[in-house]
């Protein structure tokens, strides 16, 4: 049996079910192959917790984690309502092709809905056709203001502790 909930990040199993599926992500090829640090394990469902506009929400299977979907929330000044981000998403590597990530969407854009969103955005690898297509098929879309000047491009700057 499947459940899907907010998590509640002060709850030890919780905690523990965010860090076991992110790292999970993490040694995927698709979130870079490697497993998360000492420190990221150790406190990153406090960090997240200290994050007002953090929403986790778990994935449970048969009592076991099966997902997840880690989303902050931003501000779209044009149109100056809230938009929720989901930074994270992931399904289990034995639980996938279930329908499990098709209901955390469902799930984070109902949230979102009643949290006065205007949308909601994420990213993914160009070669991640498997969830391109299943964002697609969810209704994500490029995003564009005029086809004439292009799709938005995402970039990053890595940040060094100096």
């Amino acid at each position: 049996m499947r459940k899907i909930r907010k998590a509640d990040l002060t709850s030890p199993r919780d905690a523990e079910a965010v860090v076991f599926l992110v790292n999970a992500y993490a040694m995927d090829p698709m979130g870079g192959g490697q497993e998360l640090s000492g420190y990221a394990k150790r406190n990153l469902a406090a960090e997240l917790r200290r994050r007002p506009h953090c929403s986790v929400f778990l994935a449970y299977w048969d009592d076991r984690p099966a997902g997840l979907a880690v989303c902050f929330e931003g501000f779209s000044t044009f149109q100056c309502r809230p938009v929720l981000n989901i930074h994270d998403i992931v399904v289990a590597k034995e639980l996938r092709r279930q329908g499990l990530g098709k209901d955390l969407l469902k799930e984070v854009e109902a949230f979102a809905i009643q949290r006065g969103c205007c949308k909601l955005t994420l990213e993914v690898l160009e070669g991640n056709t498997v969830a391109e297509q299943a964002y697609r098929n969810f209704g994500f879309r490029g995003y564009e203001l005029d086809p004439k000047l292009g799709k938005a491009m995402f970039y990053e700057k890595e940040l060094k502790e100096k």
